[in-house]
């Protein structure tokens, strides 16, 4: 059986006996099976078992390519812009190393905006054209980190006082922490 999205929760089912359309949050199937005796057809399950494998979005979800290697992720139909896969999406408060040096950085923010349009003031550039940023595609999504080594909280120095710096999104790597 072939299973195709369709929107709203619907998928096309193809099989060799014809193509039946399932509508998961009604729990509906097209089918004779489905139609006439009531019962949870083999498209239906289909269909659960290609949305648990990750093969088709679940229902409220469409298929994006990822804004920093293309690779197809399922979103929410209103996730905001950019769309990033699990291996570059970066959330506030994530730890992530950073490419360049191997330093570890904790995320404050991220942007839907580019590397390309962001300015970084103190340097009279934007942070696709800061020197160890320029092998990073300028269109990546722009992220904003500290680095949490250095900070010598006991001294006086708050987490509102630390340098904030910007970073195109796919030059950091998330850390697993074990804590997932």
């Amino acid at each position: 059986m072939a299973v195709a999205p369709l929107g709203s929760g619907r998928y096309a089912v193809a099989t060799e006996h014809g193509a039946y359309l399932v509508d998961v949050p009604e729990h509906r199937c097209t089918c004779p099976d489905h139609a006439f005796r009531g019962e949870r057809c083999k498209h239906l399950r289909r269909v659960a078992i290609e949305i648990t494998e990750g093969a088709v979005p679940p229902p409220s979800h469409v298929a994006a390519g990822c804004a920093v290697c293309s690779t197809t992720t399922f979103v929410h139909r209103d996730a905001p812009r950019p769309h990033l896969c699990d291996r570059h999406a970066l959330s506030r408060g994530d730890l992530a190393t950073d490419r360049e040096t191997g330093a570890t950085v904790l995320v404050v923010g991220v942007s839907p905006r580019r590397a390309d349009e962001v300015r970084i003031e103190s340097h009279d550039c934007t942070v696709a054209e800061y020197e160890t940023n320029r092998s990073y595609p300028g269109d990546d999504p722009v992220v904003t980190a500290v680095f949490p080594a250095g900070a010598e909280f006991d001294d006086g120095t708050t987490p509102d006082s630390l340098r904030l710096y910007s970073f195109p999104v796919s030059r950091l790597r998330r850390l697993d922490t074990g804590n997932e």
